[in-house]
């Protein structure tokens, strides 16, 4: 969602000012002479591309990752003209559908070479693409050239775009120092293969990997660039001074006093021991609060946790606030973030939804109305 409900069951306040912290601070960890790339997939992790576009701007960035041909577009409508990589693989309809917005796409397959140069014998493409190489990696869509038959491709490639690959790129699949090394030094390897069989010039080409966790690593890889996302949202690193970018909040929207033995909400999941004052709460699984959410859930009223209490419904889940003095309705229900020194942790929130911040926030962003805060 995009246009704000004006009394929205439950909202996403993204705090624009913390965006800005964080890509200031992430740029201050760039060793000098690399570039940066700001990752603004799934729509800027569900905090909206047209929002942080103008943040990434500002701090002088000029290259953005995106996977999808609306985040191209919207990336281009806020204004922004410098390098625009898609960070994934993309069929020839998509190819084709982000000429104008000057897409640098990935390249690993003969197939998708020719495909790419045919825009480029038409004049349509104006950008230069970059080899995705997987270099025992994520073998996801990178080529592999380890193999004879890698390699092979590897070289129709080349012969068919030669000079007009403008980046060699891969993606590290961990960041522990032993592996990170390794997969460092495999890239450089292939790297140097490349260079060795094409008529590539090193200066001309940008070559590139590693992400958010690779740049606040203790280990300095060879890279021209950093492609990073999720440190620009405040999910690592909170001792170096990021923070969280996004609250999920919701309100309370019934009180009601029930008896020991009553059940709560579907397939009676849950009895109560005691006589309680349970809290109706305006969010559920269509909003992001996950049906199957983990044992010992808590959500935050008046700044202390509170138990969610039976499974959740689509659009309300249960809480038990007989603990909490002064529960009223319309209370603010926070699921995350909210109020300093919010029960509801990083750690916690990730545990009880049993997922990584970052799938929480896309979701949780693209499912609910955004409120933005300067």
């Amino acid at each position: 969602m995009t246009t704000p409900d004006p009394c929205p069951s439950s909202w996403c306040t993204i705090h624009l000012d913390r965006i800005a912290a964080n890509l200031a601070l992430a740029l201050g960890l760039v060793p000098e002479g690399r570039r940066f790339c700001a990752v603004l997939k799934a729509d800027a992790y569900g905090h909206g591309i047209a929002q942080v576009v103008p943040i990434v701007r500002e701090q002088g960035v000029t290259c953005i990752g995106i996977t999808s041909n609306a985040e191209a577009r919207a990336v281009r409508k806020a204004g922004f003209d410098g390098d625009l990589i898609r960070l994934r693989a993309a069929t020839p309809h998509e190819i084709e559908g982000a000429l104008s917005d000057r897409v640098q796409e990935y390249v690993s397959s003969p197939a998708i070479a020719r495909e790419l140069h045919q825009h480029i014998k038409s004049g349509r493409l104006k950008t230069k693409p970059h080899l995705a190489l997987n270099a025992g990696g994520m073998s996801r869509d990178g080529l592999e050239i380890a193999t004879t038959a890698g390699r092979e491709n590897c070289l129709a490639i080349l012969d068919l775009l030669g000079e007009r690959i403008g980046g060699i790129s891969s993606h590290f699949p961990s960041n522990l120092p032993q592996d990170l090394c390794h997969s460092n030094n495999l890239f450089q390897k292939q790297v140097d293969w490349v260079f060795d069989n094409s008529h590539l010039q090193r200066d001309a080409v940008c070559v590139h990997a590693g992400s958010s966790l690779t740049l606040i690593s203790d280990t300095d890889i060879d890279t021209d660039m950093y492609r990073c996302g999720a440190i620009l949202y405040g999910i690592l690193k909170p001792e170096l001074g990021f923070r969280p970018t996004l609250d999920l909040e919701a309100r309370v929207v019934s009180l009601q006093d029930y008896p020991e033995g009553s059940s709560i909400g579907y397939d009676r999941a849950a009895h109560l021991s005691g006589g309680r004052r349970l809290a109706c709460i305006s969010i559920g699984y269509e909003n992001g609060f996950r049906r199957l959410v983990q044992e010992d859930c808590v959500v935050a009223i008046r700044n202390q946790p509170v138990p969610v209490l039976g499974k959740v419904s689509m659009n309300a889940i249960v809480a038990d606030v007989t603990e909490v003095a002064g529960v009223s309705l319309g209370d603010t229900v926070s699921i995350f973030g909210g109020a300093s020194g919010n029960p509801v942790t990083q750690q916690r929130v990730e545990q009880q939804f049993g997922t990584i911040l970052a799938d929480l926030y896309t979701d949780w962003g693209l499912r609910n109305p955004r409120f933005y805060r300067r």
